[in-house]
């Protein structure tokens, strides 16, 4: 065993160590998606003299903070999401009424003077339901009527003058019980020093009136609702005022009273009124049965991918296995080490990650395997060696477009994406290691053994794998007129198109703004039955569709929580015991900004990588990734269209994987090219396409094969949640594959006929090598050297 050879073998048992110690002690962080529980994002709008910025945000936050408190719900969490957002998530909340009402409290607490009684104008109503008798009042004791008129506690009307002061400035409110002054129940107010002067100077200006008169009162407004109206005390004096500490409400209060408003006058000082753009609510059911159908697609797929690679490879692919399955350790510890909250996107991305994580093994052992078949008499620890070193460019550039895609996905994304994005990007990085530590490790142990070596038949790379053998055996001409691939390829985007055009797409609830809520009855209800019912309860609008295992699926335009509550009693009526599954309400402004930042993500995911490719390769490669990459998508998105599935957030998560797998493609038959034109620059470029692809294609199935087992069992057991985003992914894959080899290379093919850069340097030669030494060394890699 060689130094270097030891050193990856005691990191790769150091770093399993610590990952076996990781997922035995700590436990990972769900997403509401995944426990159940709801979550609302809030929107702060600005005022005419307060601008919702980041400060006012978070003050706003904490208000919420403190109001959501007072629900008793267990572990909260609020966290401000950009300049002006608030995103509260209530776990195990699934009838958001209560906190809605709660959070959306939208109106400033406000502290007024008392100008007199109040008037109500001629033909309005009193608080007491009786009309008014439109008498004109004594104009020297009434105030204006323009005034604000609202009623007290009693419901007596009472004229107000401007706010004075607003919740803003509450430093603190207290419920307490005075025993030794005998007041009972009172509110303790403690106001910031700058606001504590203005209540101790309208406090003063109330007490220069006689007790007993209405303008002795200080009235306290939230909501446009007079929450108290205390008297000053009589021992106040004219223009003395109470100051901040010394500030007490008293009454007749009992202590559910007493705490309730502390808590209005403490917790009711929204900075800036906020706004409800999105609210999900998830059952627990759907959580434990995602969870549950993700686990058994992750080992079923697993299972698959690595019995396909040790039949494949052998000894080898057997040791890739096993490094497949430290891979699936480390990078779930890594998630729960990190805080990663897990959502079901981001579960369906650690177990996609699992089928990518064998991609580079299997091009370092298509590799080795070229090596054993050029020099069969090198050593097989040589031959392995070669291959890591000639397979880390293409791994290198593959790995960094999958992770183009994930940051995409993480800064573009929203809500549960993001966590795709995140759960990708570590897959990414744990699929590295896994490949270039441990599996090279492995295998570096397993090619010191003479046993090994001696079998070819036992290790796998020591002869050429039999797709391979036949492809170069049959040496078909592929791109002897490469614009007929380039026709098939526009006529397939064509169907797409006109998929797009004649069904159009369903754009979910999260683009269009809405709501969606899935129900289960205790009794079967058909589709027409339950529009039926829906319609007669006033919902005649809404669109039924059936969910899962006979649940119903129910989408409309605006309808509030008291909305929702009285569509689900009208399914009760005929289903039963009616349960709530899940429940998105998409704001129409949010529903416009996911649309538009859904295209702006696309637009970006393009532009990053054509510009990578554009670096690391030459223009015209670059440029036919890219059109090869459109073209997947349009495929997917017509797809989508024929079948009239629908495509919402998980959607848009899965298309920037398709991105990303797709340029991930194109840039191993690409490094393979360069590297043959490099070493052949007589060669003509398109009988040097067709050797590269003929080299990779084997790469290309065995990866596919990896990622397609994956993706079958999430389709046929992960249900509704994750069916379309499976299924996006196996349209995108094989698409995929297809236009890194009959669109990506015959583009290019087009693209280099009117380029005019030479053909690249010859692989670890720069510009300052002789031109006759790089000649004598230059030799197609397929030629043996015999003449006649």
């Amino acid at each position: 065993m060689t130094r270097a050879t030891a050193v990856r073998a005691v990191l790769a048992v150091a770093v399993l160590l610590v990952s076996v110690f990781i997922t035995l002690t700590m436990s990972p962080r769900l997403g509401l998606d995944l426990q159940g529980g709801t979550r609302i994002v809030l929107q702060a709008r600005d005022t005419a003299t307060v601008e919702a910025d980041r400060e006012t945000t978070d003050r706003t936050l904490e208000v919420l903070r403190q109001r959501i408190d007072s629900l008793g719900v267990s572990e909260p969490t609020l966290t401000r999401s950009g300049e002006d957002r608030i995103i509260v998530e209530l776990p195990d909340v699934q009838d958001p009424r209560q906190a809605a009402e709660v959070i959306g409290r939208t109106a400033q607490l406000t502290f007024h003077a008392v100008e007199g009684p109040g008037t109500e104008k001629p033909g309005e109503e009193t608080p007491d339901g009786e009309p008014s008798d439109g008498k004109t009042p004594d104009p020297d004791t009434v105030p204006d009527p323009d005034r604000l008129t609202l009623p007290d506690e009693q419901g007596r009307l009472l004229a107000l003058g401007e706010p004075r002061l607003s919740g803003a400035g509450v430093e603190d409110a207290k419920a307490a019980f005075d025993a030794q002054g005998g007041a009972g129940w009172a509110v303790s107010l403690e106001f910031r020093k700058g606001a504590g002067q203005d209540w101790k100077k309208l406090t003063g200006e109330a007490a220069c009136h006689p007790a007993g008169d209405d303008r002795r009162r200080v009235a306290i407004v939230l909501d446009e609702k007079v929450i108290s109206s205390p008297q000053v005390d009589p021992s106040v004096g004219c223009r003395a005022g109470l100051p901040s500490g010394a500030t007490q409400i008293t009454g007749s209060f009992s202590a559910d009273e007493a705490r309730d408003l502390a808590l209005l006058v403490k917790g009711g000082a929204l900075p800036v009124p906020v706004e409800i753009v999105e609210q999900r609510t998830v059952g627990p059911t759907l959580g434990a049965a995602a969870i549950d159908a993700s686990a058994q697609a992750a080992l079923i797929g697993a299972a698959a991918t690595a019995l396909f690679i040790t039949v494949v490879y052998r000894l080898f692919g057997a040791l890739a296995a096993v490094a497949l399955g430290a891979y699936g350790l480390i990078s779930y510890a890594a998630l729960v080490a990190l805080g990663v909250t897990l959502t079901l996107p981001g579960l369906a991305g650690f177990v996609l990650a699992i089928g990518m994580a064998v991609d580079a093994n299997v091009l370092v052992f298509e590799r080795a395997r070229e090596e054993c078949a050029d020099r069969p008499k090198r050593s097989l620890r040589s031959a392995l060696t070669t291959g890591f070193q000639k397979a880390w460019s293409a791994v290198a550039d593959s790995n960094a477009t999958t992770l183009i895609a994930a940051g995409l996905l993480f800064f573009l994304g929203s809500g549960p994406v993001k966590g795709f994005g995140v759960t990708l990007a570590i897959g990414v990085a744990a699929s590295m290691f896994s490949a270039l530590v441990i599996a090279r490790a492995l295998t570096e142990i397993a090619a010191n053994s003479r046993f090994v070596g001696d079998y070819r038949n036992v290790n796998g790379i020591a002869r050429p794998g039999a797709v391979r053998t036949w492809l170069v055996r049959k040496d078909p001409k592929l791109f002897r007129n490469p614009a007929r691939w380039l026709v098939v390829s526009a006529a397939l985007v064509a169907v797409a198109v006109a998929g797009i055009v004649v069904r159009g797409v369903d754009l979910g609830v999260e683009f269009t703004g809405g709501r969606l809520v899935e129900y289960s009855t205790s009794r079967p209800v058909d589709v027409e039955t339950a529009r039926d019912s829906i319609a007669a309860a006033g919902f005649g609008d809404a669109e039924v569709t059936t969910a899962g295992d006979g649940d119903l699926s129910v989408r409309t335009g605006k309808l509030d929580n008291d909305g929702e509550h009285a569509l689900r009693a009208a399914l009760a009526e005929e289903g039963g015991e009616t349960t709530k599954v899940r429940d998105e309400l998409i704001g129409p402004s949010l529903g416009d900004e996911l649309r538009r930042n859904a295209l702006i993500a696309l637009g970006v995911a393009v532009a990053v990588q054509l510009a990578y490719l554009a670096v690391r390769f030459r223009w015209t490669f670059a440029v036919a990734s890219v059109v090869a990459m459109a073209h997947d998508v349009i495929l997917v998105v017509g797809a989508f269209a024929w079948l009239g599935r629908p495509v919402d957030g998980i959607f848009l998560a899965a298309l920037l994987t398709v991105i990303g797998y797709s340029v991930n493609d194109s840039v191993v038959v690409f490094d393979r090219v360069r590297e043959l034109w490099g070493a052949n620059r007589r060669t003509p470029l398109d009988t040097i396409a067709r050797r590269a692809v003929l080299q990779t294609v084997p790469r290309t199935v065995n990866t596919g094969m990896g990622a397609l087992f994956i993706l079958v069992a999430l389709a046929v057991l992960g249900g509704d949640s994750l069916a379309d985003f499976a299924l996006a992914l196996l349209i995108g894959i094989v698409v995929g594959t297809w236009s890194s080899v009959f669109t990506a290379v015959p583009g290019a093919l087009a693209l280099e006929r009117s380029a005019k850069a030479p053909p690249p340097p010859a692989p670890g030669k720069g510009k300052g090598t002789p031109r006759g030494k790089a000649r004598a060394t230059r030799r197609d890699p397929l030629d043996n050297g015999a003449r006649v």
